[in-house]
């Protein structure tokens, strides 16, 4: 009896104290996850141990409570009481051994600390939660309704990442500790028939960005709502207007967006992505770099003609580099020249010296979109706080110009600027390569073949987040890509598979020869053997069929979405700034006429339009003096291309012809979204390919079991060529010895943490000198959102900080008054 009295009040003191213990709801930090007080218990233990008090507590209050909402509270609190047990010593093993991952002590950081962090954000995102259950149950105004819901959607989130650590553990048996790549040949379907399939849908719905910051879950819900609602303007024939209207839908129904998004992220093709990224440069938000960024006096896009140019080896002979010309023959290519001062060189009026140092920059984009442009916002940044001259390439863009191109076009473009210094406003003292995401895959590329051409090369490397594994390898970090709302695994497999395979042969970009499928494509890489050195992301023969089964996602072609634009700014655009742009929208698309489906209706709206908008934007100019115009630009300032801008037409088309066709798209927007207003819920449903549950099977369900996706294995089997220009990692040692100083910068919740941290330790054991800096509660590509979260800022100054060790301007003063110390 004495012991059992015992026993009950350590229980009681246990109890009050976790009551009293304050968890903030900020995400766990990954770095600090893994330590262990002296006691040996992980300081989380509290953390979980309180979620499963908290749960009791509430499960004791709803189980007399005879009412569904009731009930189903009860078996909520009970579920996540169950998850707990079931994932707390799977969560702790992976805690124990996630050390041994690091590059050192000063930089911890890999995928195995990444998903300990993710399971330890959710576990607080539940004590949250459950607390307000605890604080809010006695009130009037208590909404069982909704607490049913965000409990339940809790409980399928740490069921999910109870799912994902059985993966881990499997994938600590596939290689030896400290190695965070199978050391055998180990495929992904390997990996997911070890386990049950994932529920990816709860990673979007209610809890979605639960592992992020509390400033970018704002953003990245945002963004999640964007992109559902822009899929509906991209696959209902251009009904831009309304879909708004079931963009509001998105808001409002968490369940239907994370569906949606689940849907896009497996059926989408690669074209979505890149339409999707570039409305980083739509009209209104490349305009926002000016207002919100720091100001700069030079910002012009250069264009290079397609000569060879003449180069010195550092043997001092003369090495001609011809001109790129793979996939897409010989290109003219842009440049974007970025200064917050005006230098000797820029310009005629210019006073100040040539700098000494100049930021060679790649930008990211998923080799498949984006520009220069759509980076200029931290550029800006990165122009005043260095003080030197920053040279940005516009490369040519997959799947029209896959690998080796935009490689090709980074060498080509970095040998032209050692013979152009004094008119980039440099002396070319120091050179410093910077690079994002797939543009630190292309400085590092284009370091190796200035090492193989024995060329000058930089005095440093800057990656930001990159991909230096080209390829879906088993890896713990690869894992966060089914649960990343800016990188879903679809968008991360098809945007590889478009810059890693090559054109199939026979249909060279602009024929008006007819486009290869989905299907055929990838009956074609499953028929190829992984042997093979083809370069093809090979696709399972299950789901050889996959591509005939998207309804609506193959109905409509994606230049129809931004004919609107496209002619609104025609008189704005530039054949040379916009060269790369055109190409790729030409091999898809042609100018073909159409025919409405409701003319008659549409009869009003289209004579005000012809009356009131059309007049004054498309009658401005006729296509070949729009073209003889924008030659004389100057400043690409003006001549961004927009979201699925289609290629300039041919003299031979008429205006009249075209404004009619404009017409008709415009039309069609107005009289779309009448018709999602009086039938909103048959518009989600059937323009969208996301089939609605019937009433019976909505009373059956009470979660999100039945949604349960198919296993990402069946989607994707990786069959790419070991080439150490595609892949960086594989890149011979001799060569790796004599790489320059690098500094890599990459986020915890990043897919490609283990590329950076691998790449980083080889660096180091051979001889070259390297850094790594890992930061919290960030995704990737967060350097596109500097302005507007306060860590995000923090982690741009960090790499300017980075920059400046690099290029060893530690002593120069800064053009501003800004501190860019962190």
């Amino acid at each position: 009896m004495s012991v059992r009295v015992a026993t009950r009040g350590l229980r009681v003191a246990t109890t009050n104290i976790y009551r009293k213990m304050s968890f903030g709801e900020s995400p766990a930090k990954a770095s600090m996850c893994c330590k262990e007080e002296v006691g040996g218990a992980p300081p989380t233990f509290a953390m979980y141990e309180a979620l499963k008090d908290s749960c009791q507590n509430n499960a004791t209050y709803f189980q007399p409570d005879d009412t569904e909402n009731g009930q189903r509270l009860y078996q909520g609190f009970m579920t996540l009481i169950d998850h707990i047990d079931t994932v707390w010593p799977l969560v702790d093993h992976v805690r124990k051994v996630a050390p041994l991952y690091d590059l050192d002590a000063v930089s911890p950081g890999n995928g195995y600390r990444s998903f300990v962090s993710v399971v330890d954000s959710c576990v607080l995102h539940g004590l949250k939660l459950s607390r307000q259950v605890c604080t809010g149950r006695d009130t009037l105004l208590f909404r069982k309704g909704y607490f049913v819901r965000e409990v339940e959607s809790c409980g399928q989130l740490l069921a999910s990442l109870g799912t994902c650590l059985h993966h881990l553990h499997t994938l600590l048996t596939w290689a030896p500790p400290g190695e965070l790549f199978p050391s055998e040949n180990h495929t992904p379907e390997e990996l997911f028939a070890t386990a049950d399939t994932i529920n990816q849908y709860c990673f979007y719905g209610r809890c979605l960005g639960f592992q992020f910051l509390p400033s970018m879950r704002g953003i990245l819900k945002g963004i999640s709502i964007c992109m559902a609602g822009f899929s509906e303007a991209y696959y209902s024939h251009g009904n831009l207007i309304s879909s708004v209207w079931t963009g509001g839908q998105y808001l409002l129904d968490p369940e239907l967006r994370a569906r949606r998004i689940v849907n896009i992220s497996q059926s989408a093709s690669v074209d979505f992505c890149k339409a999707f990224w570039f409305l980083a440069e739509s009209e209104i938000m490349k305009r926002v770099p000016s207002l919100m960024s720091s100001t700069v006096a030079v910002n012009r896009v250069i264009t290079i003609p397609p000569e060879p140019v003449t180069v010195p080896t550092l043997a001092g002979e003369a090495l001609t580099v011809s001109p790129p010309t793979v996939h897409i023959g010989l290109q003219s290519l842009n440049l974007r020249l970025i200064s917050v001062t005006k230098r000797t060189g820029m310009d005629s009026e210019a006073t100040a010296p040539p700098a000494d140092g100049i930021v060679f920059h790649c930008h990211g984009g998923g080799f498949v979109a984006q520009s220069s442009k759509s980076h200029e916002m931290y550029l800006r940044d990165w122009a005043a706080k260095l003080n030197v001259p920053i040279l940005s390439v516009d490369y040519s863009l997959a799947p029209q110009a896959p690998f080796p191109r935009a490689l090709e076009e980074v060498f080509y473009a970095y040998c032209w600027m050692l013979n152009n210094f004094k008119e980039l406003g440099t002396t070319g003292k120091r050179i410093v390569f910077a690079g994002d995401s797939a543009g630190a895959n292309l400085i590092a590329g284009c370091t190796l073949k200035l090492m193989e051409a024995n060329l000058r090369q930089p005095g440093g490397l800057f990656m930001a987040y990159a991909p230096l594994l080209i390829s879906f390898i088993p890896s713990p970090a690869r894992l966060l890509c089914l649960m990343d709302p800016l990188l879903p695994f679809g968008f991360m497999m098809r945007c590889l598979k478009a810059y890693a395979s090559p054109t199939p042969q026979g249909h060279p970009p602009g024929s008006n020869e007819k486009r290869i499928t989905d299907k055929e494509q990838s009956l074609m890489s499953a028929a190829t053997t992984p042997g093979e050195s083809n370069g093809f992301l090979k696709i399972s023969a299950s789901q050889a069929s996959m591509s005939v089964e998207l309804g609506s996602f193959s109905e409509v072609s994606t230049s129809e979405l931004g004919e609107l634009q496209a002619h609104k700014s025609g008189s704005e655009r530039r054949q040379s700034s916009d060269t790369t742009v055109s190409a790729e929208l030409q091999s898809e698309h042609t100018a073909t006429g159409f025919s409405p489906n409701e003319e008659m209706s549409q009869k009003c709206v289209s004579d005000f339009l012809e009356k009131y908008v059309l007049e004054s934007d498309t009658e401005s100019a006729k296509p070949s003096q729009r073209r003889d115009q924008s030659q004389r630009e100057g400043e690409s300032e003006t001549s961004s291309t927009l979201v699925g801008e289609p290629p300039l037409l041919q003299d031979t088309v008429t205006d009249h012809k075209e404004r009619k066709r404009i017409k008709t798209r415009i039309s069609e927007a107005a009289t779309g979204i009448m018709g999602a207003m009086s039938s909103r819920f048959a518009y989600i449903t059937g323009s969208n390919n996301i089939t609605r549950p019937t009433i019976d099977e909505l009373a059956a369900r009470t979660n999100l079991d039945a949604l349960i996706v198919r296993s990402p294995s069946d989607e994707f089997i990786f069959s790419v060529p070991r080439d150490p220009y595609l892949s960086p990692y594989w890149a011979d040692d001799e060569l790796l010895k004599k790489f320059p100083p690098v500094r890599i910068l990459t986020v915890h919740l990043d897919p490609c943490l283990d590329d950076c941290v691998m790449f980083a330790r080889k660096l180091r054991r051979l001889g070259a000198a390297v850094s790594l800096d890992v930061l919290e509660g960030l995704p990737h590509g967060f350097l596109n959102f500097s302005l507007m979260a306060k860590e995000a800022n923090e982690g741009s100054k960090l790499c300017v900080q980075r920059i400046k060790e690099l290029l060893d301007l530690e002593a120069e003063a800064p053009t501003t008054n800004e501190n860019t110390k962190l």
